[in-house]
């Protein structure tokens, strides 16, 4: 291969990305991008492969969950505790109910551009670009808003910037204190049946925690009881942006890029000889790639040499994202075929995008029993074929919205309306995704 740089992606094809028609003011933006702090730490984002690299050894699991496309028009500071709560919640039902480290990443702080179906969209009359993401443009359907504009690039890094602020004093600064489990219930879950559930399981939890207190160990003196490791990832989709945020390790002279611990590409942007593979290729964060429902083993094993060529574990990390019907039909044998060739790879199931349906009232929305079923069918495949099911990556958040039919709150097509309010796909609800993780703790315990 042609020796890396972080401006090697720029001589490949590339699709889904911006076209920005003044370049000149693309140049100053990424200028001042270049000029900013990282984000993350090259030293953090080797310790999130570590992890990972337990993952696909069995000895662990990734929770990797979060909002589909993150907004700057909703963005406080409620919506990023009630995300990250809801995610230690899994994380501890998960813990505690599997007998399994949990390592839990947010897609958060960076999640703001997203691919399209279509490279445009009509209301009847007028026709303009789809909206990409607020890094990109802007939902209103205007001309001007939906211009492509660099701008929104140096908004995107500053509330990332600021929403890492505050991760990271919720993961280190007691909120995620197992002592405080009780607490963490949003006040939603309380009258539902999981939310019951959770109290059960909180209580037992209590219980260790009394003993282990009794026996003199409690959070004062073992920080791993009230602190967490809480990781960012996000799909590496804009590459001006991606590329300005890359900085090279002082400690191994590695290039890392700071935008966050673990980056992904997606099934429309992996194509081998394209940009998004040729960027990613060169930087030593672990990263992700969308598998869907037509990929080949031979598309797989380039993956594979060109992101992963040193075979290292915790590297890399394959996303299965067939649909419920698929992933029964197609992904036994590709998995077969894959697991023969002695490829260290972290396999998790994103059973959201294959699962994406229309309402007859118009509204996008996935059925909560099709993505159980497409999480069930993953274990029971790779139980089947010997390999381990490593990891799971959910479109969630922690507030109360209703853009998924069913689950325990039984939400129907005519419940869509009450509170939808993604920005892009549909989501699971805090009671949706606690409910998950019940049903996948059980899951982990038999693999």
């Amino acid at each position: 291969m042609n020796e890396w740089n972080a401006k090697s992606w720029r001589h490949k094809p590339i699709k889904q990305h911006p076209t920005y028609k003044n370049q000149q003011l693309l140049e100053s933006v990424e200028s001042q991008l270049k000029s900013y702090p990282p984000l993350v730490f090259a030293g953090e984002a080797r310790a999130l492969k570590a992890q990972l690299a337990k993952a696909c050894a069995g000895e662990a699991f990734l929770l990797q969950g979060g909002d589909c496309a993150e907004s700057f028009s909703q963005f406080n500071a409620i919506n990023i505790r009630d995300l990250f709560k809801v995610i230690i919640q899994m994380g501890a039902i998960l813990t505690f109910g599997a007998s399994c480290p949990i390592i839990k990443v947010g897609r958060i702080a960076g999640q703001f551009a997203k691919p399209r179906s279509n490279d445009t969209e009509s209301d009847g009359t007028l026709e303009l670009p789809s909206y990409r993401g607020d890094m990109i443009n802007a939902m209103a359907f205007t001309p001007e808003a939906r211009e492509h504009d660099p701008n929104r690039m140096l908004q995107a890094y500053h509330q990332s910037a600021a929403t890492l602020n505050l991760l990271r004093a919720f993961a280190q600064g007691g909120f995620a204190d197992l002592n405080q489990v009780h607490q963490w219930n949003l006040s939603f879950v309380k009258d539902n049946a999981f939310g019951q559930k959770y109290e059960e399981l909180a209580s037992r939890i209590t219980q260790a925690l009394d003993f282990m207190k009794a026996c003199g160990i409690d959070s004062n003196n073992l920080p791993t009881l009230r602190e967490t490791d809480f990781y960012t990832s996000h799909e590496a989709l804009v590459l001006h942006y991606e590329e300005q945020l890359c900085r090279q390790d002082s400690l191994t002279n590695e290039w890392y890029d700071c935008s966050a611990h673990m980056l992904w590409i997606g099934e429309r942007t992996r194509g081998l000889n394209e940009a998004h593979i040729e960027f990613l290729r060169g930087v030593k964060n672990p990263v992700g790639v969308k598998i869907g429902p037509n990929a080949t083993k031979e598309e797989i094993m380039g993956i594979c040499d060109i992101l992963n060529p040193h075979n290292e574990r915790g590297r890399l990390n394959l996303i299965v994202r067939m649909g419920s019907d698929k992933i029964k039909q197609n992904f036994p044998k590709l998995l077969e075929s894959i697991n023969t060739e002695g490829r260290e790879i972290l396999w998790s199931c994103d059973p959201m995008h294959g699962n994406t349906i229309k309402a007859s009232n118009g509204y996008k929305t996935r059925l909560f029993d099709r993505v159980l079923d497409e999480v069930k069918s993953f274990f029971e495949i790779h139980k089947a074929c010997g390999s381990y099911a490593g990891g799971v990556h959910l479109e969630m958040t922690g507030a109360n919205v209703t853009e998924c039919i069913g689950g325990s709150q039984a939400i129907t097509e005519e419940g869509l309306a009450c509170n939808y309010n993604t920005q892009c796909d549909p989501r699971l609800n805090a009671t949706q995704a606690i409910e998950m993780a019940f049903l996948i703790a059980d899951m982990i315990k038999n693999r």
